[in-house]
């Protein structure tokens, strides 16, 4: 069943590949600080995060909050992650509570368990051990203060969840890129996501029934760190790609039997 969905940060990377994918499946209201460059599903409002009143209004009527704005950059300074990711963030849950929307979901990062990846933690470690992957159940240990930022999202969005019973999603998003994982770039491959797994991931934090949950946003790659399976089991995430079957040179490499 279509929901009718805010997306706010609609115009950056990950909202770009989850409106290829679901342009046509759901009702799009679309938020960013930046105005379209071409056209788009739904309603576009241009408007920052950090702006109470218009993000309060543009949550009138909506099912479904996909909150992806902020600030992206790794090392972005602490004002910048203070004023745009915490205090932006919580404007939206908050406004999402008194909107009576069901549902939000948060863009959290890998950023936030970066530093459970030190020099002996290498993706054949945790492709031979399962034990060791991170499922979400690990406490957040920050790599920068953006993945503070989404640490202090997530926990948002557990009080808001407490508090107020709105079901609420944590997507740790993994890398990112569109047609083939990064090249030469090993952890990139561990945790690559594809822009058609980003869909149906996203596809399915706005369709599934679910409380409180911390997920993994990345593909099905053989060399991962991260676990899959309560975003399969919370919310039939089934990815279809696999870092390991691309060559280097964007040709897909058929699995071993």
């Amino acid at each position: 069943m279509a929901q009718s969905v805010l997306l706010t940060g609609a115009a950056g990377r990950v909202g770009e590949a989850i409106l290829e994918g679901l342009a046509e499946e759901h009702e799009w209201r679309l938020l960013d600080r930046d105005p379209p460059t071409e056209d788009q599903p739904g309603e576009f409002v241009v408007a920052d995060i950090t702006d109470e009143d218009a993000v309060r209004e543009a949550m009138e009527e909506i099912d479904v909050v996909v909150h992806l704005a902020g600030d992206p950059r790794p090392e972005a300074p602490w004002d910048s992650v203070l004023t745009n990711n915490i205090d932006g963030t919580q404007t939206v849950f908050e406004a999402a509570v008194d909107a009576g929307v069901e549902k939000v979901v948060f863009a959290s990062s890998n950023h936030a368990v970066g530093n459970y990846e030190t020099d002996d933690r290498t993706p054949d470690m945790y492709r031979e051990h399962d034990e060791y992957l991170l499922d979400g159940t690990e406490l957040p240990r920050p790599s920068n203060l953006y993945g503070v930022s989404k640490a202090a999202g997530e926990t948002l969005g557990r009080y808001y969840h407490d508090e107020h019973d709105i079901s609420v999603v944590c997507v740790r998003i993994g890398n990112l890129t569109e047609g083939h994982p990064p090249i030469d770039y090993e952890r990139g491959q561990a945790m690559w996501l594809s822009y058609r797994d980003c869909a149906h991931l996203f596809d399915r934090c706005i369709r599934a029934d679910y409380d409180y949950e911390i997920v993994y946003g990345i593909s099905d790659n053989d060399r991962k760190y991260y676990s899959l399976e309560r975003a399969r089991d919370a919310l039939g995430y089934d990815p279809r790609d696999n870092s390991a079957y691309y060559d280097g040179e964007d040709r897909v490499v058929e699995p071993d039997p």
